[in-house]
């Protein structure tokens, strides 16, 4: 199995990523839709991608074929793989479906906010419903809306999202990686890019100003 893709970032292709791992290696990774923008603004960077090894046809006619789903976080990817739980939930639906984060979507579904979920491609009233009701209580650890004990998250900006992910990319853990993003717009909340919040948070994590 397939878990993790780091490389060179070669083209964002549709809904695929084209990553080069050296040694004339090409792999495209399958993306869901909120990565995909941001993902294409990294062409030509080396990124690091949480994947599943899909096996993906009709084995009746025996016409299958491996693909690769990627995330920009492990906690993403786990989400995903309880998403797609799911009666009806395929992996290529899931991936049109989430064209907001899995945090928002996860705390959608703790809230039991049916329109936030209709809201989403090919999801209708009655999925929603059937989500609601197989995931409800079993996704709270992804949810991005409220801390345990119903304290509210302050929802950060899409620069400072980009920043989470390439946090965790680097080693930093998922809650560690937020406080840090979190207490660097607080200080400074016209930062516009997520390299800008990047620096500040590794001044802020070695005692810096």
């Amino acid at each position: 199995m397939i878990a993790r893709i780091s490389g060179r970032l070669e083209e964002v292709r549709g809904a695929a990523a084209l990553i080069d791992t050296g040694d004339g290696l090409w792999y495209e990774v399958m993306l869901a839709a909120c990565d995909t923008d941001r993902l294409a603004r990294r062409v030509g960077q080396e990124v690091v991608l949480h994947t599943i090894h899909h096996i993906e046809g009709d084995p009746a006619r025996g016409q299958m074929a491996p693909r690769l789903v990627g995330f920009l976080t492990e906690t993403d990817r786990d989400f995903f793989s309880v998403f797609t739980t799911v009666k009806g939930i395929g992996v290529r639906k899931a991936l049109r479906a989430l064209v907001r984060s899995p945090a928002d979507i996860a705390a959608a579904i703790q809230g039991k906010d049916t329109n936030f979920l209709i809201a989403l491609p090919e999801i209708g009233k009655r999925t929603a419903e059937t989500i609601i009701a197989q995931l409800h209580g079993k996704v709270e650890e992804f949810a991005g809306k409220t801390a345990p004990g119903g304290r509210e998250v302050p929802q950060i900006p899409e620069a400072g999202t980009e920043a989470l992910a390439v946090l965790t990319q680097l080693g930093e853990r998922r809650s560690d990686a937020m406080a840090l993003v979190e207490r660097v717009l607080a200080a400074d909340p016209d930062l516009q890019t997520p390299e800008e919040i990047i620096q500040h948070a590794y001044r802020l994590k070695a005692g810096g100003a």
